[in-house]
């Protein structure tokens, strides 16, 4: 199969180009960057130039592809109505493109705010919905595509997605204890993150592709939830730092931009996940990562 990935060069994505290659799928990555069309080529995937806000790209991509899998993402913390509105057009693009022709377009969610005081199971629907929503509503958009002729499935990743050399939110909160000289957590430190290694990850992605029906809610969790205390102890730990509670009325002061996320409690499982697919996390655990120094390399 070729497949078209978008995000093809990022943490999760590189990951999932190395997988689909293993299942000797040909993979076109989009390249903002000689560097990352480079990394591409050296893989054996091919190349085309282009970036998040190129939909003429990203629709010349979908149309020449197989299937695509859209894991690119702004990540604009700062600016979130960017993120939001680059998210949904890219989202609009390809599944316009995809209409009618029954191929897979698979795309990148995640577990944050569906439901409240339980873990999130794949059952649960997204609750953003249009534009000014989380993602610009990308997921409820693509899936709504499934009864147009797409074969949609949505990728719901943990929010730690961990390992060697991953710079999301757990290398920023490692950063931050080693910048404050203190380990902390937000509260009482009993809320919970869901966790999964990159590996695992990637694998998850080629086995949807390749078995998910259209309109799946697939859950990449390997963990279901981490408490934030325990991920303070372990960066600590990891660190020779000190470990402490952050008030509630001080975590934005202390944390900043990734206070906001660090105090949410993020459970969920993967159980019809891993029924659907014969998935089987195999990656080390968040914790077991952070011991073995995956945060102090640089």
């Amino acid at each position: 199969m070729h497949v078209f990935v978008t995000g093809a060069s990022g943490w999760i994505g590189s990951a999932t180009v190395d997988e689909l290659l293993a299942h000797r799928h040909t993979v076109t990555g989009l390249a903002r960057s000689d560097a990352s069309a480079a990394a591409l080529q050296a893989k054996g995937a091919h190349v085309r130039r282009g970036d998040l806000d190129d939909l003429d790209s990203l629709r010349a991509g979908a149309h020449d592809a197989d299937a695509v899998i859209h894991l690119a993402n702004k990540h604009d913390f700062a600016h979130p109505a960017v993120s939001n509105a680059a998210e949904r057009a890219a989202v609009q693009t390809i599944s316009d493109t995809l209409a009618g022709t029954g191929r897979p377009f698979l795309l990148a969610a995640g577990v944050a705010g569906l439901t409240h005081g339980r873990p999130a199971t794949e059952d649960d629907p997204s609750p953003a919905h249009g534009p000014n929503s989380p993602r610009g509503g990308s997921e409820n958009l693509a899936l709504e595509f499934a009864d147009r002729g797409v074969h949609s499935v949505s990728l719901r990743f943990a929010p730690t997605v961990h390992g060697v050399g991953d710079h999301g939110f757990i290398a920023v909160i490692a950063a931050l204890a080693r910048a404050t000289g203190v380990s902390g957590y937000p509260g009482d430190g009993t809320h919970r993150w869901a966790a999964v290694h990159r590996s695992d990850a990637a694998r998850l992605v080629a086995l949807g592709l390749e078995k998910a029906p259209a309109g799946a809610r697939l859950h990449a969790v390997a963990e279901q939830g981490v408490p934030t205390r325990e991920i303070a102890e372990a960066i600590g730990r990891a660190f020779d730092l000190p470990v402490a509670s952050i008030a509630p009325e001080d975590v934005q002061t202390h944390f900043g931009w990734i206070g906001t996320f660090f105090a949410m409690d993020l459970p969920a499982t993967s159980t019809a996940t891993r029924e659907l697919l014969g998935w089987t996390p195999t990656g080390p655990t968040l914790l077991e990562d952070i011991g073995a120094g995956a945060y102090t390399v640089h």
